[in-house]
């Protein structure tokens, strides 16, 4: 009897634990319903619509007109204008990534010291956070103005070759991609900044204690314990760099001859200008699938390079 009694308590006490985990299951899902909510439909769902749509072509509603397959994705591979767009990208990002974090680690290398005054210069080199995509784009096209610009003018005072900067296939690239260097540097000098006030000082004085010079400081101690924190600038501003299109859209339009037609801008043409919904999803999967790839690729890596501790 107590051996029967026994199993029943232990049967009830199971019943009882899985009700309870059930219950706490079901009041976790009610508090993240709203997120759950936001999720499904300004990410989850857009992103099903756009596989949907990239296998269909479109009328000028976007409403599903003829089943393709694949046809979509075919054409995009082998349609010039889509692989200059895409090499115009892989440029544009080789271009601002790299930049965008050795001029922001610098930045925040001279100013990572208790100066006097240095706090208006930590306030300068992050400005340009506080500033819109369309306003910085307005203040650079003033700039790069071949008859009033400011680089035309500093270059003819130095007697040099002036330049359409924007006007010329070769030089329109380079423009858009110093504009955005210069509205990613913000963002990242200030997090490294954070990052290298974070450091020990400990481990700089143990350094100084043995003689060790600076550069030797910086690649055996700065930098590693900064790598963290340059994980994550690096992966930001090369998500950012992809879905680079206000500054584009603003200063070139895509041209000249399609030279800063970079993937975003071709998707948002074809879109909501020559409203081929179907070729534009294509495009959005095939980047999609891209940045995974690259993002993949950069975690990887990072297993090998980031120090945590």
């Amino acid at each position: 009897m107590k051996a029967g009694n026994t199993a029943e308590l232990n049967v009830q006490n199971k019943i009882a634990l899985n009700l309870r985990g059930f219950k706490d299951f079901f009041i976790g899902i009610l508090y993240l319903l709203p997120s759950l909510l936001l999720l499904g439909i300004f990410i989850f769902y857009p992103m099903i619509k756009t596989f949907y749509l990239s296998v269909f072509l479109t009328d000028q509603q976007g409403n599903p007109a003829a089943y393709v397959g694949l046809e979509n994705y075919r054409y995009l591979l082998t349609d010039p204008g889509f692989l200059h767009s895409f090499k115009a990208t892989v440029l544009f990002v080789l271009y601002t990534v790299p930049s965008s974090i050795i001029i922001a680690l610098f930045l925040a290398l001279l100013t990572n010291e208790k100066l006097k005054g240095i706090g208006l210069f930590r306030t300068l080199f992050s400005s340009t956070m506080g500033i819109s995509v369309a306003a910085s784009s307005v203040i650079w096209l003033f700039l790069f103005n071949p008859s009033i610009g400011m680089l035309n003018q500093i270059l003819t005072m130095f007697h040099l070759p002036t330049f359409h900067w924007l006007q010329d296939p070769d030089s329109a690239i380079i423009a858009v991609s110093i504009t955005t260097v210069w509205m990613n540097i913000g963002f990242a000098y200030l997090i490294l900044l954070g990052g290298l006030q974070n450091i020990p000082a400990d481990l700089y004085e143990q350094a100084n204690v043995t003689g060790t010079g600076y550069w030797y400081q910086l690649f055996k101690i700065t930098i590693p314990m900064l790598s963290p924190t340059l994980f994550f600038i690096s992966t930001v501003t090369l998500i950012n760099a992809f879905q680079t299109f206000g500054q584009i859209d603003i200063l070139t339009k895509g041209g000249p001859s399609n030279a800063t037609n970079l993937i975003v801008y071709s998707i948002y043409q074809d879109a909501f200008v020559n409203y081929r919904l179907g070729e534009a999803s294509a495009q959005v999967v095939l980047l999609f699938f891209c940045m995974i790839f690259i993002t993949f690729i950069q975690f990887k890596l990072g297993e090998k390079k980031v120090h945590y501790q």
